[in-house]
């Protein structure tokens, strides 16, 4: 009889067999555990293997197939879920799965745009998680990390100084390497990091990348520096110190790379103006013309390039800037 039953249940259609045995019970574990593990479980269950224009994931496609498309930042969409995104955040951010992780980013720079108070708590742990994706070879993964950098930068300005400098090393290496289209990203944060940043906070950041042992290090960091000083203003010029600035110039000036120098020459053209409208000596109807002379003389951008440089030094800054006035003077 049990012989004719066993025949019985083999002749039954496919899909009755797989009722029969579902009635059993099949139970899938919540992912309510507070492990790593399950938290990425619980991740994945709403991520993909690509993550599409709007910030959404497609399950159906397979990893190898997996392509990442970069979301400009005034395309992101709000998190769905504030609350189970800050608690996946960091464990996405840390995950072995490469397109998780730049789902999380792109979940960090949505948090920025949107609920940057709820994020900032979490930066001091977010940024070395970035910082990790910045180093990775994955070109997709760094650049959009870079991004993620970017969209920082301009939602927390001063509040990420303490945060700067592993950022800033990774983003300095990024522009000047050789994959074009990671380059292009990482100049785009640096000059959001420039333009968001307070220079008095972040001109000490840069300068010691002006020595950096590798010369497009030094080049990048000469540009952003140059790119810095201005916004201070011709009183935080010279309250920075005008002199410690044209030091600084002056030792790009003869940088190996030709970037270092424009710069170098850029920001020394920028000193020369604050300094010339800020001594600008004109002699009053009781002064002696003697005096008011030697008084000009004295706050001469000349006599400070020479008071302050080295003779060579101060040969070349003055080449350099006297050829640039000459310059204006024919072009007028």
């Amino acid at each position: 009889m049990s012989e004719n039953a066993l025949k019985d249940l083999n002749t039954l259609p496919g899909s009755e067999r797989k009722n029969e045995s579902s009635s059993k019970g099949s139970f899938t574990k919540p992912c309510t555990e507070n492990t790593n593990e399950n938290v990425e479980k619980c991740v994945k269950k709403n991520s993909s293997s690509v993550v599409s224009a709007d910030g959404t994931v497609n399950p159906e496609v397979e990893v190898a197939n997996t392509e990442v498309e970069y979301i400009e930042s005034e395309n992101l969409s709000d998190v769905e879920d504030l609350d189970t995104c800050l608690k996946t955040l960091l464990c996405g951010l840390d995950s072995k799965d490469w397109v998780l992780v730049c789902e999380s980013l792109n979940n960090t720079r949505r948090l920025s745009l949107f609920h940057k108070e709820a994020l900032l708590d979490m930066l001091g742990d977010v940024v070395p998680l970035i910082v990790k994706s910045l180093k990775n070879p994955r070109s997709a993964l760094c650049k959009t990390a870079i991004m993620t950098s970017a969209d920082i930068f301009n939602a927390y300005n001063d509040q990420i100084i303490e945060s700067l400098d592993p950022l800033l090393l990774q983003l300095l290496l990024k522009s000047s390497q050789d994959k074009r289209f990671v380059c292009e990203a990482a100049e785009r944060a640096l000059v959001a990091m420039t333009t968001c940043v307070s220079p008095t906070l972040l001109l000490p950041k840069l300068k010691p990348y002006l020595k950096h042992r590798n010369p497009r290090i030094r080049a990048k960091a000469s540009m952003y520096f140059s790119r810095s000083v201005p916004r201070l203003g011709s009183e935080g010029i010279k309250s920075y110190g005008i002199d410690e600035l044209i030091q600084v110039a002056a030792s790009q000036l003869c940088d190996q790379l030709p970037e270092s120098r424009e710069a170098a020459r850029t920001l020394l053209l920028e000193l020369q103006t604050v300094h010339e409208k800020s001594n600008d000596v004109t002699p009053t109807a009781s002064e002696d013309s003697a005096t008011v002379s030697e008084d000009s003389e004295l706050s001469s951008w000349e006599h400070l390039c020479q008071s302050k440089l080295s003779p060579l030094s101060a040969q070349a800054v003055l080449r350099v800037t006297n050829i640039a006035r000459e310059g204006l003077v024919l072009g007028s």
